[in-house]
């Protein structure tokens, strides 16, 4: 992208680093022995939701590291994991390095993500499991991820981590076109995410982002 069609994006590399930021803020001071507790509503452990946070970050970065995205479905890492139940990726962290070392991994990865959506075109398309996106799109699912998962892990910490506003707000306008924002913008996340119910909306069992490009949305 070009420094004027980052600055123009609903959603881009800064708001990644944002997420990102507000993630390490969140967790940084909890104490290492809590971080076996399960995260929120999930099956995986706290632990096991920060390394696949961290994962998810890279493995979209790295769609935007090849000259042709769409000619490769996916980057053919090895992927595996710890347990039977617990998430399939391609990085772990280091446990002697605690979660305070994971959290660097986690922002390094973001890293890597906010400098390749904002350094591709606009126009480049990379496939996804919900359908092609562009760097805006995957930027705004980094966000996505990156909110809801230290929103689940701060619950299995039991501590508070509400998504920022703003970033709710952008990231509903770019993947979920089919929700309308009620309240607030992050508990409208949240239950788009299926995480909570909202007064007249229950609990979300299924559900989806549309990361197609804005352009090329239909009215």
């Amino acid at each position: 992208m070009t420094n004027s069609d980052v600055t123009d994006a609903l959603v881009s590399g800064t708001h990644v680093r944002e997420a990102v930021a507000h993630c390490v803020k969140t967790l940084s001071a909890t104490p290492s022995s809590d971080w076996s507790a399960p995260a929120g509503g999930l099956q995986w452990s706290c632990w096991e939701t920060l390394e696949h946070l961290a994962d998810d970050l890279l493995t979209y970065a790295l769609r935007f590291g090849l000259a042709r995205p769409m000619e490769v479905p996916r980057v053919p890492l090895r992927i595996s994991s710890e347990r039977p139940d617990g998430p399939a990726n391609v990085i772990f962290g280091d446990r002697a390095a605690g979660p305070g070392g994971l959290l660097t991994v986690v922002e390094a990865c973001g890293g890597l993500l906010a400098t390749a959506v904002d350094s591709a075109a606009p126009t480049t398309l990379a496939p996804h499991v919900f359908g092609a996106s562009d760097p805006e799109g995957f930027a705004a699912m980094g966000v996505v991820e990156t909110l809801v998962h230290t929103y689940d892990i701060a619950q299995g910490l039991r501590s508070d981590g509400a998504p920022p506003e703003d970033l709710s707000r952008r990231a509903l306008g770019r993947l979920f076109p089919d929700v309308a924002v009620t309240d607030s913008a992050s508990s409208t996340l949240l239950w788009a995410t299926g995480r909570i119910e909202t007064p007249g909306r229950p609990r979300r069992t299924d559900w989806r982002w549309y990361g197609e490009p804005l352009g090329r949305r239909s009215s």
